[in-house]
């Protein structure tokens, strides 16, 4: 073990302290990393819906998708905004007209579960004519086994 002598010169100094404490930078970042954990799931806005379990990997994504959603009583929301069953058609058009570089956006369907087959047919049938033909269907992350 080294031990730290005083030398003969330049008595009354002391030689400097080499080593930096961890410890208080380690608190703080557990404690930033426990508040960002817990407030990130908070910051996912959007219409409430009650998905359907899967067990299927995310989808890589570069440009943003156009999310329409469909909750429990049937209303249909596209990237948030309530719309109209009948202006449904018209704003899809508009959007896939207004694509970036031609190709037409990703669009994320998340539709509730205890919705009707049909009425989510009946939207992903208004994807397929405005050309919208790139449709994921979102669903909860937790498989069942």
């Amino acid at each position: 073990m080294a031990m730290n002598l005083p030398s003969g010169r330049g008595k009354g100094r002391r030689a400097p302290m080499a080593e930096i404490n961890v410890t208080p930078l380690v608190d703080v970042m557990l404690v930033l990393l426990i508040i960002f954990m817990v407030t990130a799931p908070l910051l996912t806005s959007g219409v409430p819906v009650n998905l359907p379990d899967s067990r299927a990997k995310p989808l890589d994504q570069s440009q943003k998708p156009l999310q329409i959603s469909l909750d429990a009583n049937g209303s249909i929301y596209v990237d948030d905004e309530q719309v109209d069953e009948g202006a449904l058609p018209q704003m899809l058009e508009k959007r896939a007209a207004a694509a970036e570089g031609g190709e037409p956006p990703q669009v994320y369907l998340r539709a509730d579960r205890s919705l009707d087959y049909g009425r989510v047919m009946g939207v992903m049938g208004e994807l397929n004519r405005a050309g919208l033909n790139r449709v994921a269907m979102v669903s909860s992350s937790q498989g069942r086994k």
